[in-house]
């Protein structure tokens, strides 16, 4: 597993652990664990671009997103692939040098696809079965982070990263 040249995640069951909260009023909630936004600032000092290519489409993401400057903002993506490669061709990098996070159907393609591949440790087994390495924390509760740290200790040393 090399250092990637583009880190790209999914957020339900990665970010979060997939629920979605509503009220009678029509108020939707989605509860971020604080902790994956170290795996942005580990990114952000090897200079990797992060980008998020999510089913959803919601304010809470954009809002998200925009908290944590992630520009590259994909919502309501049902095939992420094309996504993927589009994003590619803008930063000239291949698919093989892309790390991807996803948990479930809509993630399958571009995990198969991408140089290095992660699923949270509550995705279920057809998914675990195509990915480079499962991670110990469940979506919601670190992933993202263990993920991008799992990463960066594969290929530096991440104590003279931080």
């Amino acid at each position: 597993m090399g250092l990637p040249k583009l880190i790209l995640t999914d957020i339900d069951g990665v970010w979060t652990d997939g629920g979605m909260f509503y009220d009678q009023t029509g108020n939707e909630w989605k509860k971020f664990n604080t902790s994956d936004s170290a795996g942005i600032i580990f990114a952000r000092k090897l200079n990797i671009p992060v980008g998020i290519i999510t089913g959803e489409k919601t304010e809470i993401v954009a809002r998200r997103a925009a908290k944590l400057n992630i520009s590259l903002l994909y919502q309501g993506i049902s095939d992420k692939l094309p996504v993927a490669n589009q994003i590619c061709e803008e930063l000239g990098v291949n698919l093989a040098d892309v790390a991807y996070i996803g948990d479930d159907l809509g993630d399958l393609e571009l995990l198969k696809a991408v140089g290095t591949s992660a699923a949270p440790a509550n995705a279920p087994d057809y998914i675990k079965k195509y990915v480079d390495f499962v991670t110990d924390k469940k979506g919601g509760d670190g992933a993202f982070r263990e993920f991008v740290e799992r990463i960066v200790s594969a290929n530096l040393d991440l104590e003279s990263l931080i």
